[in-house]
């Protein structure tokens, strides 16, 4: 048996790429649907301030670097008149003390310029992963900056897809108790591959596995969500798509019968079955939801051989009598086997 869920499809990175500086964007090096590789350029932004810092770092290292020089030379020279009797030793001290300071002044220069380069790298901005890239939100000429909260693009790594779906609790439930497994990590791995029915109703050609369960209930929907994965070698799924999970589940004792034919009282499922003579009985029943079309597994209740009553249950009491007609069973489980 097949059960299916609704489920969107999402790649295995969605990053969003936003400006680290303020600018005017100067090119677009990409179009919106585009493969890019890691390291890629997407976008350059104006931004001439960050080369003239560049170029205000740089001349202070030289000058620092002078100051170094010319400190040194200094040392050297009192250490000269030191050993000559000619000065005393706390010049050479003092000159060493200055040749420390021009030594950090010039380590601060070097890190203010290291700091100023990055920011000029800024204005190039690159792919951080291999993907496919979104919208272009802005055009060139437009104003971005850091704080903005609309990212330029979204590169996808659509290399894979997850496939998100939900279980309301109590088929997550049936779904852990049926699955073979001493706990949810090994339940989870023996798990069946699942498959994929795209948006079109087609059959999407790779199976996919299960990876993950969400170990919350969602206390607003009573679901938790389930993530597969599929491969996407072909490059027809995209992040943002809708699609549908099927689950092969296999069911050792149970009756495939259609919802219609099952009364809901008190919370409690019943069905009528027909004896001898027509008389009907009204007997309670367990069931497993099969998302597979609109029918319910019976587990308990009803045994082989025994027959329900598939229509206008809503008129019926226990232990009335009725001329029952046999249905198709072909036309009542068409949809499982389209």
């Amino acid at each position: 048996m097949q059960t299916t869920y609704p489920a969107t499809l999402e790649g295995i990175e969605n990053v969003d790429i936003h400006p680290k500086i303020d600018g005017f964007v100067e090119k677009i090096f990409v179009d919106e649907g585009q493969f890019v590789k890691k390291g890629q350029v997407l976008f350059t932004i104006s931004a001439p301030q960050y080369e003239q810092l560049v170029r205000t770092a740089r001349a202070s290292v030289k000058s620092a670097e002078a100051g170094v020089s010319v400190a040194r030379l200094q040392v050297q020279k009192t250490k000269s008149l030191v050993d000559k009797n000619i000065v005393n030793k706390y010049e050479l001290q003092e000159a060493d003390l200055t040749l420390q300071s021009r030594l950090a002044d010039l380590a601060q220069a070097e890190a203010t310029l290291v700091n100023a380069n990055v920011n000029l790298g800024y204005t190039r901005i690159s792919s951080p992963v291999d993907g496919v890239i979104g919208s272009l939100t802005f055009k060139t000429g437009s104003l971005v900056s850091s704080n903005m909260t609309k990212p330029l693009t979204t590169v996808s790594n659509i290399s894979k897809i997850y496939a998100y779906f939900s279980m309301n609790e109590k088929q997550l439930l049936e779904f852990i108790r049926n699955t073979k497994g001493a706990d949810l990590k090994a339940k989870i791995a023996n798990t069946p591959a699942v498959s994929l029915i795209l948006s079109d109703g087609s059959l999407y050609p790779d199976k996919g596995v299960i990876g993950s369960i969400n170990g919350l209930i969602d206390q607003q929907t009573g679901s938790a969500r389930i993530r597969a994965t599929f491969s996407n070698s072909l490059n027809l799924l995209r992040s943002g798509g809708s699609a549908q999970i099927q689950i092969p589940q296999e069911i050792s004792q149970g009756f495939l019968i259609p919802q219609r034919a099952v009364a809901d009282v008190q919370g409690k499922k019943f069905v009528y079955t027909v004896g001898k003579g027509g008389a009907i009985s009204m007997v309670n029943v367990e069931v497993m939801e099969a998302t597979s079309g609109h029918f319910y597994i019976v587990t308990k209740g009803v045994k082989l051989g025994d027959q329900v009553v598939l229509e206008g249950i809503q008129f019926l009491k226990d232990g009335m009598k009725i001329k029952p007609v046999k249905a198709d069973s072909k036309a009542i489980y068409a949809e499982l086997n389209p």
